[in-house]
């Protein structure tokens, strides 16, 4: 794939799905340019619809398709610029302007995406006959669009809690955020008609693989060297699937399941089946990491040095191991409005809301134990660790995931609404 395929395929998905604005192949030298189209008070030039076609062709011959016929095409290619150049103007007439600190970061991403330094990703655009500042004024462009329509259309959309709630409710929520599997299968075949004696030689054959597995054989070469699975050669290897795909009672083994178990042998009409499961992705499965912490809080200020501070706050430390009350002392010395009447508790906390310093102290520090003194952005402090837990916000998670759809499908809507109306209301004449 050469560097116009992957700056396109990088920008798209980072912008909202925009079209790259300009030409991505430059336009053959013409002795003579003209106006293709006038759009409010911009032109669209021949040259520029050129540069598109051959862009637009080169990616439909990548991917194998046929090309419509050159007029349907060309006609379809201007539409877009047509479009494109409308919301370049509101974008104009709203005084968006993309700074340049904010134009060599997102080049800056764009090489680090194709595994680059700026520098090589500007040989490798000039290699492919695309200009490093053609480049930039193109993510320029479509980062003002990109704004445009965050303006216009993004932010006017709302999803309320009944509709979030609904969705879940729905079977096409329930569909889209249930959780995936990864699976793997061993079968040891039973035939049609099997005599007892048979099926009772299956399972014990089904049974000793299993204890193979369990004793750390492995999965896929038992899988390739003994099953009758089609995917026997692919190491069982089935792919993702949901739950609600499979058959009972593997519909509800898999909620229970970790990363790497495998179940016991199932019996069923094809034979006595073992999985393995591989992965897992999505369902709103979310466990976050709490700590319920305490700290003293000691702030330098105009009569209290940094030096005076740490020895107070040394002072305190001192006294807690020699026994007194950390509650007590952080109501009487402790400066952290939030905490100090509550006894310095901070209660239960996720570690990635803390300031750094805090978080690393406080990630080293067993449960039950007082730390050392320490200084952050906001002082001195002193803290204690009274416990750990992994909290399941499985449900939260759920109604941000079933948020997000929701937004993107009113979105899409709303995009497709809005760009009828720009292009409906806008001045247009075209030169062909």
């Amino acid at each position: 794939m050469n560097v116009k395929t992957k700056l396109s395929d990088y920008v798209r998905p980072l912008l909202l799905g925009a079209m790259l604005i300009g030409s991505a192949v430059q336009a053959e030298v013409q002795p003579l340019d003209r106006v293709a189209a006038i759009v409010d008070n911009d032109v669209i030039m021949q040259s520029q619809l050129n540069g598109r076609m051959k862009e637009v062709q080169q990616t439909i011959a990548k991917r194998g398709s046929t090309l419509p016929p050159e007029h349907v095409l060309q006609q379809q290619v201007l539409e877009r610029l047509i479009i494109e150049d409308i919301q370049l103007q509101i974008g104009e007439r709203s005084g968006i302007r993309i700074t340049d600190e904010e134009l060599n970061q997102a080049i800056g991403t764009i090489a680090q995406r194709n595994g680059m330094t700026v520098d090589q990703f500007r040989a490798a655009l000039n290699r492919d006959g695309l200009s490093f500042d053609e480049a930039r004024d193109q993510v320029r462009r479509e980062m003002i669009i990109s704004r445009v329509r965050q303006r216009r259309v993004a932010d006017r959309i709302q999803v309320s809690d009944q509709e979030v709630q609904n969705f879940l409710n729905s079977d096409l929520g329930k569909m889209q955020l249930s959780e995936e599997f990864r699976l793997a299968n061993i079968l040891v075949p039973v035939p049609e008609g099997a005599a007892p004696e048979q099926v009772q030689a299956a399972e014990q054959q089904a049974r000793d693989l299993y204890q193979q597995l369990q004793q750390g054989a492995d999965f896929a070469q038992l899988a390739i060297a003994r099953s009758s699975s089609e995917t026997a050669l692919e190491g069982g290897e089935m792919g993702w699937r949901k739950a609600g795909q499979l058959p009972p009672p593997f519909d509800s083994m898999l909620s229970k399941m970790s990363v790497g178990d495998v179940t016991e042998p199932v019996r069923t009409p094809g034979g006595f089946i073992i999985i393995k499961l591989q992965e897992k992705r999505g369902g709103g499965a979310q466990v976050r990491d709490e700590v319920s912490v305490r700290h003293i809080l000691i702030k330098p200020n105009a009569i209290r040095s940094d030096a005076e501070s740490q020895r107070l706050a040394e002072r305190l430390y001192e006294r807690i191991k020699a026994g007194e009350d950390f509650a007590e002392l952080a109501k009487n010395y402790s400066e952290d409005p939030g905490s100090a009447l509550n006894g310095g508790k901070l209660d239960w906390i996720d570690p990635s809301a803390l300031v750094p310093e805090f978080r690393e102290v406080m990630d080293s520090t067993p449960s039950g134990e007082v730390s050392k003194p320490f200084k952050s952005r906001y002082g001195w402090h002193v803290l204690e660790v009274m416990g750990r837990r992994a909290t399941d916000s499985s449900e939260q998670y759920r109604k941000q995931q079933a948020q997000t759809i929701l937004r993107n499908r009113k979105y899409d809507e709303e995009l497709q609404a809005w760009l009828r109306q720009i292009r409906d209301e806008a001045y247009v004449e075209i030169k062909q």
